[in-house]
């Protein structure tokens, strides 16, 4: 079956907002490594992982392992109704991993779904619907997590069982406060934060809740020590801080294993999700005791931490430590910066380039202005295609690249990529320039 006559039966039969990449969508029928293969046998270097959830690349025989030493017991599922010894090992694995003091955690399916526990737990804790998030923000497809979503192209609805406030501080290169320095800059967000606490809520906030770096909205990097700072002005009113690491967990930043680790603050809990699973369903959050045992109604999770997908994150977990991949997104993340750098000093059309590690976003401008340019995105989206290479894109306007190859990415992959994004971004820079 032709990529084309699978479009059409998509197109018939699954929602029209499910979004689908390129003018001619692909099918990935086969991976190893770092690289797919289409059903027309056309092979990508991978640069988005699954938007960063295949976080070792593909065809891992240690996690294959894991999984199949767990089916050979013929215990797929059980539900949390019973003990589920891998469950428990992954569970103290990530609650050490926190260090958060004496931290429980409760395991999910998605990112969705641990942050959408998070508000539960919080408002449960706090008896408060009131939630501030930033600007810029994505948190997930749920009820409570896009009524919390800052970035208008992916918050469908007003309706939302949390009444939200938004601050300044994610997205800094459209900034009002864009042109102070980092200090500067993290002083104004905090008044900001402050003020809106005192004018726009009841003062009995439940939670706020960040990514370290906006995922969605285009890799958005405020400076470090920011949520340092903010927390500060949180603990005055009691408000709890919930650190979204859907995207940043695992030690892709480079720096730190968990991203906010970056602004010397330990949050009251974090979500997480994605590269955990290595493309297994799992998600979950790890927080203090007295907010993940917040919530008094009964309760279980029929599918989160199952057997198989525990079995399979505890894999992942130790080939992280195992390859030391942290220091791998360190190491390729900073030649990728520098690359990228040098092609944003030699075409107008990219205005920033931001991030940590092997989480890089390119914003893209219209050329000689600050104009966002969802136009050359798609234009680079379809070139890098085209010459062999996928990525990612987002943004509150469409126009940000989004780069986050498997962890286990080589040096020589490293430059082939840069190659194709220099051409690519060469051309759209021409093309726009006419």
């Amino acid at each position: 079956m032709s990529h084309e006559e699978l479009l059409a039966r998509h197109r018939a039969v699954l929602p029209n907002w499910v979004a689908l990449y390129y003018d001619a969508p692909i099918e990935i029928v086969s991976a190893s490594g770092r690289r797919v293969t289409d059903g027309d046998g056309r092979t990508y270097l991978d640069f988005f992982a699954g938007i960063l959830t295949n976080a070792l690349g593909y065809d891992v025989a240690e996690v294959a392992d894991a999984i199949r030493s767990q089916l050979s017991t013929g215990v797929m599922h059980t539900s949390t109704l019973y003990l589920i010894r891998k469950q428990v090992e992954l569970a103290e694995r990530i609650a050490s991993l926190s260090g958060i003091p004496n931290a429980k955690v409760f395991l999910t399916n998605s990112g969705t779904e641990a942050n959408e526990a998070a508000l539960m737990m919080a408002t449960q804790l706090r008896r408060s619907n009131e939630v501030l998030a930033l600007r810029n923000s994505y948190h997930g497809r749920a009820f409570a997590t896009v009524g919390i979503t800052g970035n208008r192209s992916w918050s469908a609805s007003s309706l939302s069982p949390v009444k939200v406030s938004y601050v300044h501080g994610g997205y800094r290169y459209r900034s009002p406060f864009r042109s102070l320095s980092d200090a500067d800059y993290i002083a104004a967000c905090v008044d900001d934060l402050r003020n809106i606490i005192e004018t726009t809520t009841a003062g009995e906030v439940a939670c706020m809740i960040a990514e370290p770096i906006q995922g969605v909205g285009g890799f958005a990097t405020p400076p470090d020590g920011f949520f340092g700072a903010m927390k500060t002005v949180l603990d005055e009113y009691g408000v709890l801080f919930i650190s979204d690491e859907v995207q940043t967990g695992w030690g892709r930043t480079g720096e730190h294993y968990w991203g906010i680790q970056a602004h010397d603050v330990v949050p009251d809990a974090m979500t997480f999700a994605k590269g955990l699973g290595n493309g297994l369903a799992i998600g979950g959050l790890v927080g203090k005791p007295e907010l993940v045992d917040a919530f008094t109604a009964n309760s279980i999770s029929t599918f989160g931490g199952n057997p198989i997908a525990s079995s399979g994150a505890l894999a992942v977990l130790d080939f992280i430590r195992d390859h030391d991949l942290q220091a791998q997104a360190a190491k390729l993340g900073s030649v990728l910066f520098d690359g990228l750098r040098s092609v944003a000093d030699q075409y107008s059309v990219v205005g920033e380039v931001r991030g940590k590690g092997l989480m890089i976003g390119v914003e893209l401008v219209q050329p000689g202005t600050r104009e966002a340019s969802a136009r050359a995105a798609s234009l680079v989206l379809e070139a890098t295609k085209q010459r062999g290479l996928l990525i990612g894109k987002g943004g509150l306007y469409g126009n940000v690249l989004r780069l986050a190859p498997p962890m286990t990415l080589t040096e020589e992959e490293t430059d082939e990529a840069l190659g194709t994004l220099r051409e690519s971004i060469a051309a759209a820079h021409e093309e726009l320039s006419r």
